[in-house]
C-alpha cells in the first residue's frame, strides 16, 4: 500500500503539507493552555472521518510543541537515549520527528531531555493527520475545545509570543530564546 505524499510528510514532520488555498483561514492553537493544568486530556472532536480515536488536532500540537517548545538542542539526548530509533531530528531543520509505531513508550526520550521538553505521555499506535477541514467549510474543532485554546484567524497574525508555522497553522506558546538558554 502505498501512502500519498501529503501523509507522509504529516507524519514526518512537515507543517505544510496541505496546500493553504488563497485567502483562506489559519488554524490558531494556543498551546500555553493546552499544556497548562486544566487540560488534562485532550477531548476536541474532529470530523475527519478516517481518524481512528477522531481527533487530528493532536498531531498538530505535537508537531507545533516540537517545533517550538523543543530546545533544539546540537547533540539530542532525547534522540540518542531512544532504543528503538523511534525519534529522528531532520537534516537541514531542528525539528524532531516522533515515528510512534516504533515508540514502544519506554519514555527514555523524557528522562534524557535536560529541559524537560519532551512529555511522558502514552503515545497512540496510530498517528492522527489534520487536514485542517479542507473541503469541509469551517473548523469543526473549535467549538468543542471547553478551555478556548482553539480559533481561527486570518491574515496576518501578530502579537507577543505569536508564531505562524507554515501556510495554516498559528501558534501562542511562551517561546524560549537560544541565545538566553
Amino acid at each position: 500500500m502505498e501512502m500519498n505524499k501529503t501523509t507522509f510528510d504529516q507524519l514526518h514532520g512537515r507543517i505544510d503539507a496541505v496546500e493553504k488555498k488563497k485567502g483562506g483561514k489559519k488554524l490558531f492553537i494556543d498551546l500555553d493552555i493546552c499544556n497548562s493544568d486544566q487540560c488534562e486530556k485532550c477531548v476536541i472532536e474532529c470530523s475527519y472521518f478516517y481518524h481512528h480515536i477522531n481527533n487530528g488536532i493532536i498531531s498538530l500540537i505535537e508537531l507545533a510543541t516540537y517545533a517550538l517548545i523543543c530546545r533544539q538542542c546540537e547533540e539530542p539526548h532525547c534522540v540518542n537515549a531512544c532504543p528503538r530509533d523511534a525519534l529522528e531530528k531532520i537534516e537541514g531543520g531542528d525539528m524532531l520527528v516522533r515515528y510512534t509505531a516504533l515508540c514502544v513508550n519506554c519514555r527514555s526520550c523524557s528522562h534524557a531531555c535536560p529541559y524537560g521538553t519532551i512529555y511522558p505521555e502514552i503515545v497512540p499506535y496510530l498517528a492522527n493527520i489534520c487536514d485542517y477541514c479542507e473541503d469541509r467549510g469551517n473548523y469543526t474543532c473549535i467549538p468543542t475545545c471547553p478551555y478556548g485554546a482553539l480559533s481561527s484567524v486570518k491574515g496576518k497574525v501578530e502579537g507577543e509570543n505569536v508564531f505562524e508555522l507554515g501556510n495554516r497553522l498559528v501558534v501562542h506558546s511562551t517561546h524560549w530564546d537560544r541565545s538566553n538558554a
